[in-house]
């Protein structure tokens, strides 16, 4: 409390949706800046057998945070539950624990909050004595969100980090291929074969780059290292674009490939 409670934060990878933050969103309540996209409570509220209708589902509001609240006491000893009362704490004041006798006035309480000007997204990270983040977006994305948050002047510097995990992605052959069809429009570059690929992917990370990108997020689940010569990869790439589904092996090799250059 002497210390770190007054250190700004610089966050370098996080998931705030850059669209909020360009827009300055005000949220009506608890349930859309939590539960509208926190895969953590969802997984948390299904282990404590709360029907999916409530996670992401078409229960309304208040239902869904009704159900959170119920799970809320069950998360002890997990950080869900003290993320949950330092989040209350800070910024809305909220000493109180959640809990099903206390989820209406919470919820009303924090509801009116963050109707008022101060509590928009832009005004809690403000709260929040945020210097710099970080959010992630894929090669595909335009930037558009990032560009209008410098030109309105924003103080607290918002950066993209270069996502490139839909490249890899050869278990969907189907999905894959759509991606890279839209990544031929995106980068203006026909993809007829793997060197192709790479200068599409090669654009797009300058463009990034040139926007003021300098981080890549990637989700791995462990370092691809297969060997692999160049021939097989150029032939695995024509057999994926083809349509076929790559064996063990030849996804392993492609990955490899991919992560190397």
């Amino acid at each position: 409390h002497d210390h770190a409670e007054k250190m700004p934060i610089y966050d370098y990878h996080c998931h705030l949706p850059v669209r909020q933050i360009a827009e300055d969103k005000r949220f009506e309540n608890l349930t859309q800046i939590w539960l509208y996209g926190d895969h953590y409570k969802w997984r948390a509220m299904r282990t404590n057998g709360v029907p999916e209708e409530f996670c992401t589902g078409k229960a309304s509001d208040w239902e869904k945070f009704q159900k959170w609240a119920e799970t809320v006491p069950h998360t002890l000893r997990n950080p869900l539950y003290h993320w949950t009362h330092l989040e209350l704490k800070h910024p809305f004041g909220v000493k109180k624990l959640l809990g099903p006798g206390t989820a209406k006035e919470i919820y009303d309480q924090c509801g009116e909050m963050l109707r008022a000007a101060d509590f928009s997204v832009r005004g809690i990270m403000r709260k929040m004595n945020v210097k710099l983040i970080c959010t992630t977006e894929g090669p595909l994305d335009t930037l558009e969100h990032h560009k209008k948050i410098r030109k309105d002047g924003f103080e607290i510097k918002v950066h993209t980090a270069f996502r490139p995990d839909k490249g890899l992605a050869v278990e969907d052959i189907n999905s894959l291929n759509e991606w890279i069809d839209q990544l031929e429009d995106v980068a203006g570059v026909y993809i007829t074969d793997f060197e192709a690929y790479l200068t599409a992917l090669r654009k797009r990370h300058d463009f990034f780059h040139t926007n003021g990108c300098r981080l890549s997020d990637y989700g791995l689940e462990t370092a691809y290292a297969e060997d692999y010569t160049e021939k097989e990869i150029k032939k695995i790439f024509n057999k994926l674009r083809s349509g076929e589904n790559l064996n063990k092996d030849e996804q392993l090799k492609f990955k490899s490939a991919m992560l190397y250059e």
